[in-house]
C-alpha cells in the first residue's frame, strides 16, 4: 500500500502549545492520512500506531486483480532533543491474487512487505521566539482578525530508507535497500491545520519515485477531528493521484482511534481502500521543557535556577502520586 502520514485532532487543537515545545497534553498521531507532521512526539516519549486497511485492486488493461489486508504498525520515538525524532514502520499485507492471463487464480499472497525507518528534525519553528500580543479586550474583531504570521511555516526534515522484504507484490517496488528523504510544512490556520510532504523515495532502486501529500484537518471539538489529502506518486514504472478522507476520535489524553477510505482516478490499477486505526502514547519518562521569553534565562541566578529544576521536580511527583489516587479502585 501506499504511504506516508496524517495529523490526529490532538495536534490540531493543541498545535499552538506544539509551537513552543514538542510535547502536546494529548497524543500528536500522523494517522490516519499518509503525511508526517513536522513536530515530534517529544523528547523520551515513545508511540505507537497501528492501523489495518481493506485494499482491493483492479487493473484494466492487465486483467489482474487482488482483495486483502495491508497492516502497519510505525514506532516513534523522541530521543537526543526535543525536535528529533527516530521512525520504525512494518509493513504486512496478505491478500488473494488473480491473474487469468497467465494462469493464476485465488493465489494467496501473506508476507511481511518491508520496513522503513528514518529521523525527523524539526529545522524552523516560526513560533519558537514569537510573543503574541496580549487579547484586546475591547474588540472581538482584534482577536479574531487574520495573522499574515500564520502563512509561515513550520519545517522539518525527513531522511530514512526501505528495506523491502519480498518480491511478492512487484507494483510496490524490488527486494532489497532504498533510500528516502522528505521536506515537511505545518502551516495553522485558526482550527485548520494544513501539512505538506515533498518526497524522494526508493532511491537506489528501479522504482525512483517522486511525490507530495497534502492533507487538511480540522478539529470539529476537543475529541473529533476530520481530514481531507490528496496524494500524488511519479516513477517511471508507475504514477497515480490518490484521495483520502477520514475522521480521529480522542479517546483520552493518550489513546486515538481514527477511520478512513480512499480511491485514486486511474484504473491501471484503481485502488479503494479502507481502514480502522489505533494510535498510543508512553509519556512517564517525559519532564516538561520550560519555554522562556528571549533572554529571560540569562538574567537568572545559579540559585533560581535550581530552585526552579526542584521545583519542577516537585510537580512532576505531585501529578504522578495525584494520577494514581485517581486512578485507584474504589471498594
Amino acid at each position: 500500500m501506499l504511504r506516508l502520514k496524517t495529523l490526529s485532532a490532538s495536534a490540531l487543537l493543541l498545535a499552538t502549545a506544539a509551537a513552543t515545545a514538542q510535547f502536546t497534553d494529548v497524543i500528536n498521531s500522523n494517522r490516519p492520512g499518509e503525511s508526517m507532521s513536522a513536530f515530534s512526539v517529544g523528547k523520551t516519549v515513545l508511540q505507537g500506531e497501528l492501523g489495518i486497511t481493506g485494499v482491493k485492486e483492479d487493473h484494466a488493461n492487465l486483467g489482474w486483480d487482488s482483495k486483502g489486508l495491508a497492516n502497519e504498525l510505525t514506532i516513534r520515538y523522541g530521543a537526543f532533543l526535543e525536535q528529533l525524532e527516530f521512525i520504525g514502520e512494518f509493513q504486512h499485507q496478505w491478500d488473494r491474487f488473480n491473474y487469468p492471463d497467465v494462469g493464476i487464480s485465488g493465489q494467496t499472497r501473506n508476507a511481511l512487505k518491508g520496513f522503513n525507518f528514518g529521523a525527523k528534525y524539526l529545522v524552523y519553528d516560526p513560533n519558537k521566539k514569537y510573543i503574541d500580543r496580549k487579547p484586546d479586550l475591547y474588540s472581538w474583531r482584534n482577536n479574531h482578525k487574520f495573522k499574515w504570521r500564520s502563512l509561515i511555516p513550520a519545517v522539518g526534515v525527513y531522511l530514512g530508507g526501505n528495506l523491502t522484504l519480498t518480491d511478492k507484490f512487484p507494483l510496490y517496488g524490488e527486494k532489497g535497500f532504498s533510500a528516502k528523504g522528505m521536506v515537511i510544512t505545518q502551516h495553522q490556520f485558526g482550527r485548520f491545520v494544513l501539512v505538506t510532504n515533498i518526497m524522494a523515495d526508493k532511491f537506489g532502486s528501479n522504482y525512483e519515485t517522486f511525490g507530495y501529500v497534502v492533507t487538511v484537518t480540522r478539529g470539529i471539538n476537543d475529541r473529533w477531528s476530520v481530514f481531507l489529502e490528496n496524494q500524488g506518486l511519479q516513477s517511471d514504472i508507475y504514477g497515480d493521484l490518490i484521495f483520502r478522507g477520514g475522521a480521529a476520535y480522542l479517546l483520552d489524553g493518550n489513546i486515538q482511534l481514527d477511520v478512513n477510505v480512499g480511491a485514486n482516478v486511474k484504473d491501471t490499477p484503481s485502488v479503494l481502500q479502507a481502514g480502522i486505526g489505533l494510535s498510543w502514547r508512553f509519556d512517564g519518562f517525559y519532564e516538561d521543557v520550560l519555554v522562556r521569553l528571549p533572554g529571560e534565562e540569562k538574567n537568572m541566578s545559579k540559585e533560581d535556577k535550581k530552585r526552579e529544576k526542584e521545583k519542577n521536580k516537585q510537580q512532576k511527583k505531585d501529578k504522578k502520586r495525584k494520577d494514581a489516587i485517581e486512578n485507584e479502585p474504589i471498594d
